[in-house]
Parts: structure tokens; sequence; C-alpha cells
């Protein structure tokens, strides 16, 4: 009798555990992530978060979605289709400009830039002005031309010496084939060890040395008008963020594991060896001494908005303080 009321009492016991476990599922906020591309290195928190529980612990459920088009982060949360996008803070100046759109960044994930100059070391390009007499190729119209004009000018080079030419999506293979001689776009953290992978020995440099405003590479960005409606969900989400971010930093090992788990092999499949040379360049860039992971500067997004303007590739000066806000700091 004793060992039927037992078994009565595990089975209760178990049958209530599931009806909670349920009703805690039940409770989550289905929220989603639009990302600037298919998973690599820098999204490695949002899948360590998601695997510990991190998420559902600030009772979301997240769901990460790839982008068709490069304007998909913006678009998609400001039109109320998703909840966070993955962003560039150049670009979203110039978004914001052209059309009030009720977009804000609550977070930065890099506290620099990725982008930079990238050339084979045959090429002798160390700088902007050994650009003079070269072909250079870029991928991103306007914003890449007067980029690369600042930089030229900034080293004392001659830009109408300089060759340019777009090649979309092209710029590893248009300098392995040697149709370019250097590119603009790639980032430090993803194409420069893939040229290294693939036995390539190249030489690097940031436009921020030369001239364009230091800026954070990639933001979280939500619709404005839902921050302030549901300010605590998005608390919690930059919570969860952040302790993903720190087990990635004290543990990148298990980060790449989780990582290469998760990663969209059919469209973007990953190499063991560049993730791991992403991770090793990105953690010091994403939380730095005098600049805590997440955080943003008013004067990083005044300096940009004043360069924009400047070489008219906006028409009118924004606020800065209509551009972010450092969510973070209610953690």
């Amino acid at each position: 009798m004793k060992k039927i009321k037992l078994l009565v009492l595990c089975m209760l016991i178990f049958i209530v555990g599931c009806g909670s476990k349920k009703v805690k599922e039940k409770e989550l906020t289905n929220v989603s992530i639009v990302l600037d591309w298919y998973p690599n290195a820098i999204h490695s928190l949002f899948y360590v978060a998601m695997e510990k529980g991190y998420f559902e612990d600030e009772g979301i459920k997240l769901d990460i979605k790839y982008p068709a088009n490069v304007s998909d982060p913006i678009a998609l949360p400001a039109a109320g289709k998703a909840d966070f996008g993955l962003f560039y803070p150049q670009q979203m100046i110039m978004a914001k400009t052209q059309e009030d759109i009720p977009i804000v960044a609550i977070g930065a994930l890099t506290q620099g830039p990725l982008n930079v100059v990238v050339a084979p070391k045959e090429t002798g390009i160390t700088r902007p002005r050994d650009l003079e007499g070269k072909t250079i190729g870029y991928s991103d119209g306007p914003l890449t031309e007067d980029i690369l004009k600042t930089m030229v000018a900034e080293d004392g080079g001659d830009i109408s010496k300089v060759k340019v030419l777009d090649v979309g999506f092209d710029l590893l293979s248009s300098m392995i084939t040697k149709r370019v001689d250097a590119t603009l776009g790639c980032f430090v953290n993803h194409e420069v060890p893939v040229m290294k992978e693939k036995g390539v020995d190249v030489n690097y440099f940031y436009p921020t040395d030369f001239g364009v405003p230091y800026y954070n590479e990639l933001l979280i960005v939500a619709n404005s008008k839902k921050v302030k409606e549901n300010r605590k969900l998005y608390i919690g989400f930059l919570r969860a963020c952040e302790k993903g971010f720190r087990d990635v930093k004290n543990n990148p090992k298990e980060a790449l594991d989780i990582l290469l788990a998760n990663q969209e092999a059919d469209q973007f499949p990953l190499t063991r060896g560049i993730e791991k040379q992403s991770l090793e360049t990105l953690i010091p860039i994403m939380e730095k001494d005098n600049a805590p992971f997440l955080d943003q500067r008013e004067e990083m997004w005044e300096e940009n908005i004043e360069w924009l303007y400047d070489k008219k590739i906006t028409n009118k000066k924004i606020n800065a303080n209509d551009m972010f806000i450092n969510l973070y700091k209610e953690i």
C-alpha cells in the first residue's frame, strides 16, 4: 500500500511539474530579431543566451530571422513586423533623415568599427595614399565613395588617381582574381581571416584612422514607439544579451560550439578556424575599458550626423538624442 501511495504521489508531482512548465511556456512573449546576415561569430551571444535560457528567464521566446535584403533589419522593426534588428549607424542616420521612421538604437554590439580597406600584401598598399594608380572595389554606393574620398584626402593622396569599381558582393573574389587591388567594405573579423585561410596574406587599415568619424559598427535597433510602450521587455532582452556576451567572453570555445550547431549550413556554412579567429578579433572590440558592452556615446552620433551632412549625403541634421537610448544602464 505504501508503495502504491508513493507511486501516486510521484505521478502527481510529475503531472504538476509538467503543467507548471506548460504555464511558464505560455507566459513567454514571442519576439523576433532580424540579423544583419546569416549566423556568424558576432551573433554568438544570441545563440548562447538562447541555449542557456537567459531569454526565457526574462519571459522572452526569441525567434531569429535572416534578412531577405539589406534594409530588413531596420525596415521590419519600423513596420512592426519584427521587434529588433541589427543595423549600422551611418545608414540609420541616412534612413532617419530621408524618412522619420520610428526606429531607435537601444544598444551597440561593438564599441568600434569593423569595416576596413583590405589589400593583398603583394600590392604594397598599407594606407589610403597608396591607392593612387590602383583599383579599389566597393559595394555600397555614394556612402562608400565619400568614405574613400575622405581617407585619401586626409592621407595627402589624390582621389582622381584612384580607380573605383563597384564589385557588389564579390569583395573577396575580386581581390583573389586580381580584378581589383584592394576593397573597401570588408570586415576585419570576417573577410580578413577568410583571405588568410585561402593563403592570401593581406594588409588592412581602418577608414576611421583617416578622417572618417568613429562609430559603433553594429547596433541593436527597435521600434521607438514599442520601446516606450513596453520598456521592461526591451530591457529584459538586453539583460539576456549581456549575459550571453559574458559567457562568450569567458568561454569562447563553448560559444563557438553553440554557434556552429546553429549555423545556416546551406546558405552560409561556417568554418571553425575562421569563426575562432573572428571571435578573438571581436571580443576586444565589443567591450573596451572605457566603453561597456552595449554602450552608445552621444558624441559618436553627433560626429557622424555632422560628417554625413557636410558630405551632402544627407540634406539636414537630425537630433542625436532621437537616434539612440542607452537602455543598458537600466539593466
